[in-house]
């Protein structure tokens, strides 16, 4: 370990390492603004929705999410103008699906965990 000049102790090592592992501004903004569209419930909700069916349309989502179409429409709308759901016509009707390479591990276990740990969490700063 090398000392800056306010004897800090500066562990190159880890410091590389750690660069090594850390993503570059620019996909670090990419993410923040995915996980941005993750952070309103009923968009959340939605991709859990449709996780569990081939494809619904805006009215469906919206019962069974119970919350209002607009809501639903919105939220799809961001959703696919990110790339987190796809978009077909059916006559008048416009269906909604999960992309064929969501990723599966984020489905089935990074949201659900994440929930899990949010409530286990106290929010009185003990932590």
């Amino acid at each position: 370990m090398n000392e800056t000049a306010d004897a800090h102790p500066v562990d190159q090592q880890r410091i590389d390492a750690a660069r090594a592992r850390t993503p570059s501004a620019a996909d670090a903004e990419r993410m923040t603004a995915l996980l941005s569209l993750l952070a309103e419930p009923v968009r959340t909700r939605l991709l859990h929705a449709l996780d569990r069916t081939e494809s619904m349309c805006a009215g469906d989502l919206a019962l069974t999410l119970n919350v209002t179409e607009e809501q639903a429409g919105y939220g799809l709308q961001l959703l696919h103008s990110a790339g987190l759901v796809e978009r077909r016509q059916s006559g008048r009707v416009a269906l909604y699906r999960l992309p064929d390479g969501f990723p599966e591990p984020l489905r089935h276990h990074c949201l659900r965990q994440l929930v899990e740990l949010s409530r286990g969490t106290t929010g009185d700063g003990d932590d």
